[in-house]
This record gives C-alpha cells, structure tokens and sequence, in this order.
C-alpha cells in the first residue's frame, strides 16, 4: 500500500470533512477492510480488561443530557426553551449531589445502568482547549496534546499500545477502530479497521475471484483483506442480529462481539458524528433526543454483545465541547465548553457523579455564556489507563498525555481500584 493511501486513511474524520471510507477504497467487502497488522494473541490473562472509547463528533450539549435542575430558576432561564422539566427527567442518586442532577428521558439503558452501579458521570468537563471549534477541540481530545499544541500527527491511544511492553496482554491483543479511522488510533503501532455496514455482503464466487486475485498480485493487500474477514465473521457471525438496526447500533453491536472474544483486541474506538445541534434541537423530543436515543440503544446492544466480558469492560462516551447555556433563537444551542463525559461498563464504580460544579448564574460562566470546565478531559482519561489498565504513571504522563502534569488522574472511577 503506498504512503499517501495509508496516510488518506488514517487520517480523522470530523463533520465538516470529506470522509473517505473503507467500502469506498475496496468496493468489494461491504465495509470491510484492514489497513495495518493484526495484532498478535497471547494467552488469557487474569486480569483482562476492555476498553470502548466512543467519540460524538459535534459538540453533544452537556446540560442536556445531564440537566443540573438543582440549579432552579437559574437553570429555567438560562435554558429558555431547551429547558427539561424535572418530571421529565430520569432522577439520579448521588451521595454528594442530592436532588440537583437528572437524566435525560432518551438515556434510559444507560440510566438502568447507572442505578445497577455499572456508569457514572463526569459534570462540567472538557479537553484543555477552549477555542470552540470543532476541528481543534477534537484533534485536542484525541492526540492528547497541551491546548498549545494543536497539530500532532498521534493519537494517544496509539501511543499508549506503543509504550506498553510487548509481552503485555492489551499490546499484543491490540486495538480496532469501528467505522472511520480516527486521529485517536493514528501512529505506529498496528491497528486493525472494521466498518460496520446493514448492507448485504459481497457473495461467492465473486468474493472469491477477488481474493484469489489478491493472493496471487498483493500478499500484504491479500493478507490484511483476510484479517479484515475474520474481523467480519467476529463482528456480525456471532450471535443472532436484530431487525432493523442502524449503522451506529451495528457498529456498537460488533464492538462488544469483537472485544468479547478470548482472542480479539482489547481496546475499540467508536466516531457518532451528528451532535452539532445548532437548530431543531429540542428539549424532550427532537434532533437531540433521537441522538441520544440511538446511542443509548447501540449501548445497550453493546452490553448484550460483550457477555461477560462487561465485568471488565469501561466504556468512555466523550466529545470534544459543550453548548451554550442559552438557546440560540433558532431552536438549537451554539458552540460551548462545558459539557458531560459518560462512563459505563461492569468495571465502572458506578452510580456516582463527578463534578465541581461551577454554577450557571451569569457570574459564573465562563466568558458570560458558556458552563466552565472544571474538570479536564484528560484526567478522566489518565484515571480510566491508570485504575482500569493498570498504565504507570511515568507513562501515561510522559508518552500517552505529555506536558500534562496539571491534569490529575481522577480517583475511584474503577471498582477495586
């Protein structure tokens, strides 16, 4: 494969880009292929964790989807018509924030899932760059940099494969990205790629023809088509699939197969695009509340999917900006920072809501608009690597996130920790 082709698809795909697919480049595998090394197998360990990292491209609106109702008047009139009546919420127990946050009605598994002890929340978070543009907060998100590096052709998560030793059981199982290849999996270290697609499947003997055709012209174009295939037959032949599934839903459903497996990869990367709701975003219904929808059901499939293997397995659902506390008069919320990452999976401490909540009164927001963060990103994601993997400090402070010693791993997102 040639450099310019494995650059083109490696590189992240954001809302307002041309995205170039891998069904587009094979045409022939019904979203299947895999540009780089499989990662290679090792025995069982005892301790074999999982970790899904989902992005929602766009900016999901944080009050939203974790309304703070405890605010009162502040939150109705700051909120205007994207206001959510307590009623309507789903109430959320928490020992240190009693009666102040819901749930909107959409995240109803996730709500389930958060009252079993299995998710929490982190309030008032964002990555460390604050210039409200999607194309520099989601580069911020995934290649980890300080906010004044903009540009760096890493992820974090590839360079967290890469530091760990080889014999160590998540290097050597590897990682997938589900769908597009993000900037979060982009380095080094070989990953592999499975698009889902609720297409039908190039049949035999066409299917055929084309990989005897590659075996005998390209072995490495042959070899990875057949680690791509084997990702398929993981991915969608295990286990019967319902009707009427979307793409988002399928690809939650193959992330939880896929990492199910004994001998599957461990870590799995997830890009949701459609957040930025600048009109018709609604309160209880509306654009908003049928994205929330469809996440919450691609995460309940995912926990189906995964089996037992959801006792060791952290889901992160994060995005690279809030929305403005207020609407923007045409239904919808502008660009913020502020916003929720939410967490779920077996090996969550769950039940719990993480926030140092700055307040929604006029004098309390940041640039008199927008909710502050508190909290950076990046400490939820040093506390995930460092409870859940079990990731050194010395690494993830100097390779995975550098420059990042102000950002504190955050404590006791990790049952058992």
């Amino acid at each position: 494969m040639s450099d310019n082709l494995r650059r083109d698809l490696a590189t992240g795909c954001e809302e307002s880009r041309l995205l170039l697919s891998r069904r587009s480049m094979l045409g022939v595998t019904a979203g299947l292929f895999s540009w780089a090394c499989a990662p290679k197998l090792a025995s069982a360990a005892t301790l074999d964790p999982r970790l899904l990292v989902v992005v929602l491209r766009g900016g999901m609106d944080g009050l939203a989807a974790v309304p703070p109702y405890g605010e009162g008047s502040v939150y109705v009139e700051g909120r205007g018509e994207l206001y959510i009546r307590p009623d309507a919420l789903i109430r959320l127990a928490d020992k240190k924030h009693t009666n102040f946050f819901g749930l909107h009605p959409a995240l109803r598994s996730f709500g389930q899932m958060y009252a079993a002890g299995d998710a929490s929340i982190v309030h008032a978070t964002s990555t460390p760059l604050w210039t409200r543009s999607h194309f520099d907060c989601q580069d911020n998100l995934e290649n980890g940099m300080p906010p004044a590096v903009v540009a760096n052709p890493t992820g974090w998560l590839n360079r967290l494969l890469r530091a760990l030793p080889s014999g160590e059981p998540v290097r050597q199982r590897g990682a997938i990205e589900i769908g597009s290849a993000p900037l979060i999996l982009r380095g080094s270290e070989p990953v592999l790629g499975w698009s889902a697609s609720t297409l039908e499947h190039v049949a035999d003997p066409t299917l055929y023809l084309i990989r005897t055709l590659y075996k005998s012209r390209d072995k490495v174009f042959s070899d990875n088509l057949e680690r791509g295939l084997e990702a398929q037959r993981f991915a969608e032949g295990l286990g019967a699939t319902p009707d009427d599934v979307t793409d988002l839903q399928m690809g939650f459903l193959g992330a939880g197969r896929l990492l199910a497996s004994p001998v599957g990869p461990r870590i799995a990367t997830l890009s949701v695009n459609g957040w930025d709701t600048h009109t018709d975003q609604g309160a209880v219904d509306g654009e908003l509340a049928d994205r929330l929808a469809e996440l919450d059901d691609g995460l309940s499939l995912f926990r189906t999917s995964v089996g037992d293997a959801w006792s060791q397995t952290v889901v992160m659902i994060v995005t690279e900006f809030g929305r403005m506390v207020a609407n923007n008069g045409n239904h919808g919320s502008d660009h913020g920072v502020g916003t929720v990452a939410l967490l779920a999976g077996g090996a969550v401490k769950g039940g719990r809501i993480f926030s140092k909540w700055p307040g929604l009164a006029p004098t309390q927001l940041l640039d008199k608009r927008d909710l502050k963060a508190t909290i950076d990103l990046r400490s939820v994601f040093k506390g995930v690597l460092r409870e859940h993997l079990d990731v050194p400090d010395s690494i993830v402070n100097a390779t995975v996130f550098p420059d990042s010693g102000s950002a504190k791993p955050l404590k006791g997102l990790i049952k058992g920790a």
